[in-house]
C-alpha cells in the first residue's frame, strides 16, 4: 500500500504523544508583542537643557514615528545618585516599560551613567552593547572601544543607556532599540 504524499511520519516520544512543532519563537513573540509602548527618555548631562538636548529630541521623535508613547523625559545632571534617584522614580509608573538613557557612557571623569545604570540592572542584556560597539566601529572606527552602552531589566522595566551624540542616538535607535522595543516588553511580561 503506497504511503500518502503529505503523511508524515513523527516518532512518538515514550508517553505515545507527538512533539508539537515548535514555532520559530521569535517571530512568534513579535507578533504578539504591543505595539504601543510607554517609554521614558532621560538625558544625563552637564551643559544641556530640554532645549538644546537635540539626541534628546531625537530619540522622542523616533519612539513616536514608531507609534509608541513618551511618558516622561529628563535632564539630569550626570551625577550617579540623582540619575538612580530618577530612574527609581520612573521604573515605578505604572505606564512605563521602557527607559532610555543618553549621555556619560564614554570614560571622562564625568562620564558617571554606566555606574549609575550598571549597578542598578537585575538582568543584563550583554549582546546590547556589544552590537552597539560593532555597529559603531562599522560607522567610526576604533573610537566605537570607547562606549559603555549597556542594556538589561530592572523592577520588570527595560533599560537602556547609549552614548549622547545625535549619530550614536541614531544608531541605537534606529538599528537596535525600536526593532527589539516590542518584543523586549512582551517577553519581559510574559
Amino acid at each position: 500500500m503506497a504511503e500518502h504524499p503529505h503523511t508524515h511520519s513523527h516518532t512518538a516520544p515514550e508517553s505515545g504523544k507527538e512533539h508539537p512543532k515548535e514555532p520559530h519563537a521569535p517571530a512568534e513573540h513579535k507578533a504578539r508583542a504591543p505595539s504601543s509602548i510607554g517609554c521614558c527618555v532621560i538625558t544625563c548631562s552637564d551643559t544641556r537643557t530640554p532645549e538644546t538636548d537635540k539626541s534628546g529630541q531625537i530619540i522622542q521623535e523616533l519612539l513616536k514615528e514608531k507609534g509608541h508613547r513618551v511618558e516622561a523625559y529628563h535632564v539630569v545632571k550626570d551625577e550617579p545618585e540623582e540619575v538612580r534617584k530618577l530612574v527609581e522614580q520612573l521604573v515605578r509608573l505604572e505606564t512605563v516599560s521602557a527607559l532610555i538613557i543618553n549621555g556619560g557612557t564614554g570614560i571622562s571623569s564625568r562620564d558617571t551613567t554606566f555606574e549609575a545604570v550598571d549597578a542598578l540592572l537585575e538582568k543584563r542584556l550583554e549582546g546590547f552593547g556589544e552590537i552597539f560597539r560593532y555597529l559603531s566601529y562599522k560607522e567610526i572606527g576604533s573610537p566605537a572601544i570607547l562606549s559603555r552602552s549597556t542594556a538589561g531589566l530592572y523592577r520588570g522595566k527595560i533599560l537602556f543607556s547609549i552614548p549622547g551624540s545625535s549619530g550614536a542616538v541614531r544608531l541605537a535607535m534606529e538599528q537596535l532599540i525600536l526593532p527589539e522595543l516590542p518584543h523586549i516588553v512582551e517577553e519581559i511580561t510574559r
